[in-house]
């Protein structure tokens, strides 16, 4: 399996992204190609330390890294990574990784 995790950094107005998110950009990236599993964060998203600076945190499964860039180079991928700015106004960190059970 291949994660896609994506940290959403605290937005200028939380119930504006929260509401685009739901409404708009989940909709958008349940039609990736290859898509297998689509889960988000609930609540406050912590550290050990307190406080994250992270809102939400969004884990896209798919079988291999090469879904993933495939996902990404397709129509829903772009319109997916194209609606991002209309409501990340925190920004947004996207990591890319294999994984395996240990």
């Amino acid at each position: 399996m291949a994660e896609l995790v994506v940290l959403y950094k605290t937005p200028k107005d939380a119930a504006a992204f929260d509401k685009h998110y739901a409404e708009t950009h989940i909709p958008l990236a349940k039609k990736l190609p290859g898509l297998k599993k689509y889960a988000v964060s609930t609540g406050a998203v912590g550290s050990p330390a307190g406080p994250s600076g992270v809102h939400l945190v969004a884990i896209l499964s798919f079988d291999s890294v090469g879904d993933i860039q495939k996902a990404f180079g397709s129509e829903a991928g772009k319109a997916a990574a194209g609606d991002v700015p209309k409501f990340a106004s925190g920004g947004a960190d996207l990591l890319i990784f294999d994984t395996k059970e240990v």
